[in-house]
């Protein structure tokens, strides 16, 4: 709860809570009133005159970079200098040079790939990386900054609705990290995907969910100083003028932060229903409150840690974003570029910094922010997508500048990626210590036999049938699933689900894959290695040697009362001196065919 925002003042004017509403479940008589605008402030051309009027800080100028280009959204800028533009609409990336210094784009852009719903790019190694909507390419940028041939890396990224589009940077740990938006305003996903960051390998085989609800986080980048990602997420839509604030959070692995159920500093959503029983009050325990927020509906977009050097020293640590503006709220928020100050790699404000694209009493606008990338020079570049301009924000002021800083320290993100990795599984762990064996089952294979495909990821991806002998005075099981053969990952946590009831000795094929399940009733499932809840089948690499898959049985004295967004470290914590019994099924998986698109 670090945001100055206070849950009466999110509230005031907006919405008329019940005192029930903390225990809102689907069907509980809950009855909220909220008032709401939809306000589209008309646009205009972006005329010298209006470019004229924009406000910097003392000290720094504004210009247009490039005009005319359409519905410019994401940009990158390489190495060399060369500046890198996607056009959602276009379905395209243009590419745009300064080669004499002057602060403007050389010559007519050039376009130098097409794709339908081009969006995110991001440049590794001299690679350009584009992400569309379910698909992610990549290809060499040659000498002169245009590019050869696109080659897919993933392509099945989770369907789109209402957030389609998808951004990407890689960190300082060498990884891809990919968001995915929601669907939806506020809804249960059926793809555990959506509404996360991904993290992949730069070739695409291998991803997982390194952080969850999140609505729709566009903006995201690593502290220069202390390596953390920081994200702005954006707020549920048609709670009232100030409700919800934009988010920023710190973005850790593994952490939930809230959405759909939770919001803010901890604010329960009045309509959604978590599914399997979980309550919003479980849901807000299991979750992130945001650092600091910003005005509801500005609609945060692209961000970055300035990591440049002509800036003046004060903005030392600091980042930027865009907001591209409301629809949902009037008086119009957002249309402008903000500022984040850091101290000691702690954020401290949200501020206007580049203001004046709202006219005539915000009524009406010239551009709506969304790409923002800092130039080889050290200014800022921004995309509108409204009227197709890029504007460079530079300073020519005398302040002192910001000392050259070096690369983002790797530490934080490499310290997360390797918890619970190069560890013996669970059976072989001293917190499983028990003294007497059970026999582990199923009527899908034999031990030490292949698995049939349909329980992988490249086919149905549903749970098999388990059975297990009974242990006396056995209050509770618990079932952990590694491969051993994974890589980097490894073990790889397919499974870890506890407080199945002592009465029970079998699961059905085909379980839920959710928190909590209601049949066998308040059985937990952890995340796992995927970053997902519940069974996640085995998906070996295509060409691998067949893969081991322990399905590893615990009979235990005790019921586990620990959060269902544990992991399998936490569990096995936990349960450490209440093993009665163990016993495990290995199965094996290979896939040999390469799947048509992945």
């Amino acid at each position: 709860m670090k945001s100055g925002l206070t849950r009466a003042a999110l509230f005031a004017g907006a919405l008329i809570l019940p005192a029930n509403i903390v225990n809102a479940q689907q069907g509980d008589g809950t009855d909220v009133q909220i008032i709401t605008n939809i306000f589209k402030p008309n646009k205009v051309a972006a005329t010298s005159d209006r470019i004229g009027q924009l406000k910097v800080p003392e000290g720094f100028t504004v210009q247009p970079f490039a005009q005319g280009l359409g519905n410019s959204r994401i940009i990158a800028v390489s190495d060399q200098g060369y500046v890198y533009v996607s056009r959602r609409e276009e379905g395209d990336v243009l590419l745009l040079k300064d080669e004499d210094g002057d602060g403007k784009a050389d010559r007519a852009p050039v376009q130098v790939a097409a794709r339908a719903q081009a969006h995110g790019l991001a440049i590794k190694d001299n690679k350009l990386y584009l992400v569309t909507v379910k698909e992610v390419f990549v290809a060499d940028i040659k000498q002169d900054g245009t590019l050869g041939p696109l080659t897919l890396i993933i392509g099945d990224l989770p369907d789109s609705g209402q957030h389609p589009n998808r951004v990407m940077a890689f960190g300082p740990d060498g990884m891809l990290y990919i968001s995915v938006g929601s669907t939806c305003n506020a809804c249960n996903e059926s793809n555990a995907e959506n509404a996360t960051v991904l993290r992949a390998t730069p070739d695409g085989k291998s991803r997982t969910i390194f952080a969850s609800g999140l609505r729709n986080t566009i903006g995201f980048d690593w502290n220069r100083e202390t390596g953390e990602l920081w994200g702005l997420d954006h707020g549920i839509d048609l709670l009232g003028d100030e409700v919800q604030p934009e988010e920023l959070n710190r973005l850790e692995q593994g952490k939930q932060y809230g959405w759909p159920h939770v919001f803010g500093e901890g604010d329960l959503y009045p309509q959604s229903t978590p599914v399997g029983g979980v309550t919003k009050e479980q849901w807000r325990d299991q979750s992130e409150a945001m650092v600091i927020g910003y005005t509801a509906h500005a609609a945060p977009m692209q961000m970055k840690f300035y990591s440049g050097t002509a800036f003046p020293a004060e903005y030392a640590g600091d980042a930027f974003a865009t907001m591209r503006g409301s629809w949902n709220r009037n008086p119009a928020s957002g249309y402008e570029i903000v500022r984040i100050h850091f101290e000691n790699g702690e954020p401290k404000s949200i501020e206007p910094f580049l203001t004046g694209f709202l006219t005539d009493g915000g009524k009406t606008h010239f551009a709506r922010p969304v790409g923002l990338a800092v130039a080889k020079d050290g200014s800022l570049l921004m995309a509108d997508d409204t009227n197709g301009v890029i504007y460079r924000i530079a300073y020519t002021g005398a302040a002192q500048k910001i000392a050259d800083t070096k690369s983002v320290p790797a530490a934080a993100m490499k310290a997360q990626a390797e918890k619970g990795v190069g560890v013996p599984l669970a059976k072989d762990r001293p917190e499983t210590a028990s003294k007497a064996a059970l026999e582990v089952s199923t009527d899908a294979f034999a031990s030490n036999a292949a698995i049939p495909q349909k329980h992988s990821e490249y086919a149905d991806g549903v749970s098999p049938a388990l059975e297990w002998k009974s242990v006396p005075g056995a209050a509770s099981y618990a079932i952990v699933m590694e491969d051993p053969d994974s890589d980097p990952i490894k073990p790889f946590v397919h499974w870890v689900a506890w407080n199945i009831p002592g009465s029970v000795t079998s699961l059905s094929e085909g379980l839920q894959e959710q928190l909590r399940l209601v049949e066998p009733e308040g059985v937990l499932q952890g995340r796992n290695s995927s970053g997902t809840h519940g069974y996640f089948g085995p998906k070996p690499p295509v060409g691998d040697a067949a893969h081991h898959y322990h399905f590893q049985v615990l009979a235990l004295d005790t019921m586990l009362d620990i959060p269902a967004t544990s992991d399998r470290d936490a569990f096995l914590a936990a349960i450490s001196g209440h093993v009665l019994a163990k016993g495990e099924l290995v199965g094996l998986y290979q896939q040999k065919i390469e799947p048509p698109k992945q």
